[in-house]
């Protein structure tokens, strides 16, 4: 992955420039269910997977940052990155993204979440087809031991990279996509 250009905030250093009562600007590119899960109050939610650039870049103050987060920071860098080619240097990467903001006991806005994290739905799937691929190559034939090495190869991938391609695979399905983009605590956010 391309290293940045942007800066980095700390959570903590972010909740102190946000609690000074200025508005400032604030993306979380996460799925609809994560940002409903839990979020940081003030974040306007975009998912990585409808991040349109020029909209976003069209209502926005130039030389004001905008506090890009998902969940640990890779969508983040990814949506960052959209920015820097479409010639906005005013990003700022959350460090940690909403974890870190969370693990820093930090306040979050959030519901009862209705559908599993993106990242345990990938760890199912690849746990799920890596064993089914190892039992069937033990027991029908040899060949079936592709798909363990194709899951393994594509956490090695996601590990090297920082992007997990089964993540934002998932992240389009049905089941991960909410009705709308928002939830009621957040509209005007």
């Amino acid at each position: 992955m391309r290293e940045i250009k942007s800066k980095t905030i700390s959570a903590a250093a972010l909740a102190e420039i946000l609690g000074d009562g200025n508005s400032h600007e604030m993306l979380d590119v996460r799925t609809p269910p994560e940002f409903a899960g839990a979020h940081v109050p003030g974040a306007r939610l975009i998912p990585l997977s409808e991040l349109s650039v020029e909209a976003v870049l069209a209502g926005h103050t130039p030389d004001a940052p905008i506090y890009v987060l998902c969940q640990a920071g890779p969508r983040a860098r990814l949506a960052i990155e959209q920015f820097e080619r479409a010639g906005c240097e005013d990003c700022v990467l959350v460090e940690g993204g909403t974890q870190a903001w969370i693990d820093a006991g930090l306040p979050v806005h959030g519901g009862v979440r209705k559908v599993l994290p993106i990242m345990r739905q990938v760890q199912i799937v690849v746990g799920a087809s890596s064993a089914a691929g190892a039992i069937l190559a033990l027991a029908v034939n040899r060949w079936f031991a592709v798909l363990p090495l194709f899951f393994g190869c594509g956490l090695l991938f996601a590990g090297i990279t920082g992007t997990c391609g089964m993540a934002l695979l998932l992240a389009r399905m049905p089941w991960n996509r909410g009705r709308d983009s928002s939830c009621d605590c957040c509209t005007s956010e």
